[in-house]
């Protein structure tokens, strides 16, 4: 054995990084070792591109801002937040619906485009910050979701006691006041639909709580995802943390049973762990272990997990005066308004045109802030493909173009370049109103061939409360999951939710660190 760390984490997602931080911050050793995952960016030439959509949605909850105080960055953290104004932005055809922060300027965007609804969408919004709140209380307490022991189940639900709808129907309606098919509902749908990570719609309190983190109060950052990890990284080592970010773990290393450390590819020797994290799958972890040392209880009762459907994503750079002014940091592109009064009929599709999809739409900066040429935005536009829906992943960019282009009309004259990595097709380049392909060997930080699709989950049976998947504790001891499968329909916020409570079950372990972490002077921060 060459090297024993206390804790190994393997992947770069936001729980494997938040639970690496916080332990470094403990005083555990730490590796990080990125397990194949690729960095948010990659670049045509000087121009960068995305891989992955990215919304700072998990950015008012209190998991985090706990992990921010305890790793002293919260006025830090404050100076890099911008506020989005509006918050988010809705446009069908003949339809814009814009939700700004201030209830004054909502009042008045509700009378101009909806003013039949002004009582029922004010309505909505007061119901949703009584559960936002009560879901800030709850969360506040440092309890383990979803819970294992009998002890954590204890704890646990007294949290979960206090969250509203968190026992309801699963197919409780939360907007009973509104018209079936309206398009407002349509708004809701979308922004749920692309913040969890279920395929399906969570239950009640998570639609609450997922179109509430869009809706209270939206902050981005300037380099977007990138800067977050940058920071969490950064915060890894400078408590002591090794972060090899391009290697991958080939095996577990197993000891009467347990993890004990892991054999990273291309190398004999074993490095030793007292636990090992990871933000992948119970599946991943057992075939890491091949087979072997899986608790006889995992093999009864663990969950099964599928991926039905993934999030295509597409690159679009373009010239600034090709977007409209009022054009928000995050619009969502509906292919109808629900048969309001004021729309005016969609375009129509060419025959054999692939069916035009629901887009999320993220303007991620322009110029040289984020490395462009002057004059020139990079949007980020993001659809949920089905395995077995009517539209495949060639089709898919074309389809994702044509839903921004027939909102923005005045883009397609002013395309730069548009790419995605899962299609593995040519960049399309152009140039005086004429496409080019740009082969994929000259992107700098992209394969050759399609990169896969960040899936979301289905859980068989749901988890604890309908918000959980699978259980922290990974199914060979000694193994933690942090991932998206743990809490899914929470989406960023279950991300963070699995990496403290894995934190705290390691920490647990440990009374001399447990006993210095609740000494901390956490609340008293310098710089």
């Amino acid at each position: 054995m060459q090297k024993h760390y206390d804790v190994v984490v393997l992947g770069r997602s936001l729980g494997a990084l938040a639970a690496a931080a916080l332990l470094a911050r403990r005083d555990f050793t730490v590796l990080l070792v990125g397990q194949g995952a690729r960095p948010p960016s990659y670049q045509l030439g000087d121009r960068p591109l995305l891989r992955r959509a990215f919304t700072l949605l998990a950015g008012s909850s209190p998991v985090w801002r706990r992990m921010l105080a305890e790793l002293a960055q919260s006025q830090t953290w404050k100076r890099r937040l911008v506020p989005a104004s509006p918050m988010v932005q809705a446009l069908a055809p003949g339809m814009r619906f814009d939700i700004p922060p201030d209830t004054a300027l909502l009042g008045r965007e509700i009378d101009r485009e909806l003013p039949e609804l002004r009582r029922v969408v004010l309505d909505l919004y007061g119901e949703l910050a009584h559960v936002n709140a009560a879901a800030d209380e709850a969360f506040e307490i440092d309890a383990v979701w979803p819970p294992g022991t009998f002890w954590e189940r204890r704890e646990t639900a007294r949290s979960a006691a206090l969250l509203p709808y968190a026992r309801a129907e699963p197919d409780a309606d939360l907007l009973l006041d509104l018209p079936r098919g309206h398009f407002y509902r349509a708004i809701v749908a979308a922004t749920v639909a692309f913040a969890t990570d279920l395929a399906a719609m969570p239950p009640p309190f998570a639609v609450a709580r997922l179109h509430g983190s869009w809706t209270r109060g939206l902050y981005s950052l300037v380099r977007g995802e990138e800067e977050l990890e940058g920071l969490l990284i950064d915060l890894i080592q400078a408590h002591g943390g090794l972060c090899l970010l391009g290697d991958r773990a080939a095996s577990l290393h197993l000891k009467r049973g347990a993890a004990a450390g892991i054999v990273i590819d291309g190398s004999q020797h074993v490095t030793g762990a007292g636990f090992v994290l990871t933000d992948e799958g119970g599946e991943a972890v057992a075939e890491l272990a091949g087979g072997e040392g899986i608790h006889k209880r995992a093999q009864r009762e663990w969950p099964r997990i599928a991926y039905p459907s993934g999030r295509f994503v597409v690159s679009i750079v373009v010239r600034r005066e090709g977007l409209p002014q009022p054009l928000g940091v995050e619009a969502f592109l509906l292919p109808s308004a629900g048969g309001h009064a004021r729309a005016r009929p969609a375009a129509r599709l060419r025959p054999g045109a692939p069916p035009r999809p629901v887009v999320h739409l993220a303007r991620v900066g322009e110029g040289p802030a984020i490395g462009l040429p002057a004059g020139e935005v990079l949007l980020v536009a993001e659809a949920i493909l089905p395995d077995r829906g009517p539209l495949n992943v060639i089709d898919a960019r074309e389809a994702v173009l044509a839903a921004v282009v027939a909102e923005l009309p005045f883009v397609e004259r002013h395309l730069v370049v548009v790419d995605s990595v899962h299609d593995g097709l040519p960049a399309w380049v152009y140039e005086d109103g004429r496409r080019r392909r740009a082969e994929r060997w000259t992107l700098k930080g992209a394969t050759n061939t399609a990169e896969p699709m960040i899936r979301k989950i289905e859980v068989d049976p749901p988890g604890y409360l309908g918000l959980g998947g699978e259980p922290v504790r990974g199914p060979v001891e000694r193994t933690l999951l942090v991932g998206r499968s743990v809490m899914p329909a929470l989406g960023q916020e279950g991300q963070l939710l699995a990496a403290w409570a894995a934190a705290r079950i390691v920490t647990k372990t440990d009374r001399r660190r447990d006993r210095m972490r609740r000494d901390m002077w956490t609340k008293v921060e310098i710089g």
